[in-house]
């Protein structure tokens, strides 16, 4: 029975989901790895140009 219940809740929940934000924008876990990939190479590209930056700032003191 409590198989049956989950079974059900997440298929309702599946569905509610796909109801409110559309079928294309359904969270899945390839659509939330590639995010995390995005958020990681974004980060990555910042924390490049805030290095040089500070290599820049630190030429000029010289």
């Amino acid at each position: 029975m409590t198989r049956t219940v989950c079974s059900v809740a997440s298929d309702l929940a599946e569905n509610v989901e796909r109801a409110v934000v559309g079928h294309a924008r359904v969270r899945t876990a390839s659509g939330n790895a590639w995010e995390a990939v995005c958020a990681d190479r974004d980060r990555a590209r910042r924390q490049e140009e805030m290095r040089r930056v500070a290599e820049k700032l630190a030429a000029a003191r010289r």
